[in-house]
């Protein structure tokens, strides 16, 4: 078995000859991993995820109040939209107008977008002056797992369950040097579970996801009759 090795796998697509070797290797939880997200089931949309963190760490960002496949979608057209420079440094030098005429072109990147936009542009802002403008420092650079969740729920808009939520997202099909990393985000970080955007990669997982989330919906309201 070769040696693991100690930092954290790069964000990019890169030719390999068996992406389960590499799964092994590098991830956490290698029955779950996958080199390339499928979180939106648009292929275009999740090359993005796959392949730049800001991309990921925005469609968390979003992920409230609209389908988890649109939230996610949303760094795509972000991009378009700015012409194909999606970083950290440049949302966080915009013009807080601009950026909310953005998010509120049709189709509108949320229910929310002058809200969210804003809320985008704290993150990215975060991103630019504390991580040196690479959101991946944020997890691959973390002391321990509690470190990592303090840095991830200090983000903008991060409440306790998106910041678990994020790390299983992390943990399970990204990859992260941190092995107890399921220890700060349980219930999330369970395996052969559907419970969150963390548990997706395909269709059929997203189909279990969305009937998991509907149910708890239903369930939550029962309760207030």
């Amino acid at each position: 078995m070769e040696k693991q090795e100690s930092h954290i796998p790069r964000f990019c697509l890169v030719e390999m000859t068996s992406v389960a070797t590499m799964a092994k290797e590098l991830r956490d939880n290698p029955c779950m991993a996958t080199l390339k997200l499928q979180i939106t089931g648009e292929e275009e949309a999740d090359k993005l995820l796959s392949t730049n963190p800001l991309a990921l760490l925005l469609g968390m960002v979003l992920d409230q109040q609209v389908t988890m496949e649109w939230a996610f979608r949303g760094p795509l057209e972000l991009s378009q939209r700015m012409g194909g420079d999606l970083r950290a440094s440049t949302i966080a030098a915009m013009d807080p107008e601009r950026l909310a005429t953005l998010f509120s072109e049709r189709p509108a990147l949320h229910r929310y977008p002058g809200s969210m936009a804003a809320r985008c542009q704290a993150v990215c802002a975060v991103v630019s002056e504390e991580y040196s403008d690479d959101p991946a420092t944020i997890w691959s650079q973390a002391a321990d797992s509690a470190d990592l969740y303090h840095r991830i729920k200090s983000l903008p808009g991060f409440g306790e369950m998106k910041a678990k939520i994020f790390i299983a997202l992390l943990g399970k099909q990204v990859g992260l040097p941190i092995k107890d990393w399921e220890a700060v985000c349980a219930p999330y970080g369970e395996r052969g579970v559907y419970r969150s955007v963390a548990d997706i990669v395909d269709q059929k997982s997203l189909e279990k996801v969305r009937a998991a989330k509907q149910a708890a919906k239903q369930k939550a309201k029962q309760g207030k009759a």
